[in-house]
């Protein structure tokens, strides 16, 4: 990490890298702490020690916990999560918010809501279950389905991230000579959670559509309602206005014309 800094002098720095994962991260614990703790504590220190003008790095939406109000803003008290991976993710942003402040490195957080498409992580339920059910397997369908994603399309997420490099938090004194933290944090997401029901009748279609599993395909046999699995909340829901207000964007993909994207890019590249 410091050859890479030394050598090429970053004027900006996104850091999307992490172990994601709610579920994961019920099992392998170790690996979120070396990861998401130590690695983006390195990132810190690498910034610390080169002119870097602006940090951007991956928060996430899980960092809401099961926050009863909606939707979610970065307004919220958000001490109180249900799984170490939003820990983690947000022992992220207490980070950069203390190298910001004692340091004066610009730093912006982002807070990912569901992220999908083409090209996406494995093991994302849209994902899996597109696996799954072309091997003839069943998905589990947690909740018993009662479950709301602000889901965001891959694309607005590359789209928001590059505006979000253009414009670092200003850097200014307090009144006692020393940094106010040039820190910010906002969320990525479409503002239209999705009933997940109709997000899998959505999938289901669009995989038909693309030819990934035929006309007759037995969905109904192919599904199971299970209960809610720990760490998982029922509900996301991102309140985007400051992101909008600052950058001027907010995510407008559909799941429709999303998943409609990823399975035919499932179709050709499997």
């Amino acid at each position: 990490m410091d050859g890479l800094f030394e050598k090429y002098h970053f004027d900006v720095v996104v850091n999307l890298a992490a172990q994601a994962g709610v579920r994961y991260s019920i099992d392998h614990p170790d690996v979120y702490i070396e990861s998401n703790i130590i690695g983006f504590y390195n990132i810190l220190e690498a910034c610390r020690h080169n002119p870097v003008e602006h940090l951007v790095y991956a928060s996430s939406s899980s960092v809401y916990g099961d926050n009863k109000k909606v939707p979610f803003s970065t307004d919220d008290k958000v001490d109180n999560p249900v799984s170490l991976y939003a820990a983690t993710k947000k022992s992220n942003e207490l980070q950069a918010h203390a190298y910001s402040k004692l340091y004066n490195i610009s730093s912006t957080g982002l807070r990912f809501f569901t992220v999908y498409g083409p090209a996406g992580r494995p093991d994302m339920f849209y994902f899996s279950a597109t696996k799954k059910l072309v091997e003839g397997q069943t998905i589990q369908i947690f909740n018993y389905g009662d479950m709301r994603r602000d889901f965001t399309f891959i694309d607005d997420i590359v789209e928001g991230v590059y505006r979000v490099m253009q414009g670092a938090p200003e850097k200014k004194n307090g009144e006692d000579g020393l940094p106010i933290p040039p820190y910010a944090v906002y969320n990525i997401g479409g503002g239209q959670p999705e009933n997940l029901l109709d997000y899998i009748s959505t999938l289901q279609e669009e995989l038909v559509r693309a030819g990934v599993l035929s006309n007759d395909y037995d969905f109904e046999g192919h599904r199971e309602l299970v209960g809610m699995q720990a760490g998982d909340v029922p509900v996301t829901y991102a309140d985007s206005v400051a992101l909008e207000r600052d950058y001027g964007f907010t995510p407008k993909t559909g799941i429709r014309e999303g998943l409609r994207a990823f399975a035919e890019w499932f179709a050709g590249y499997y």
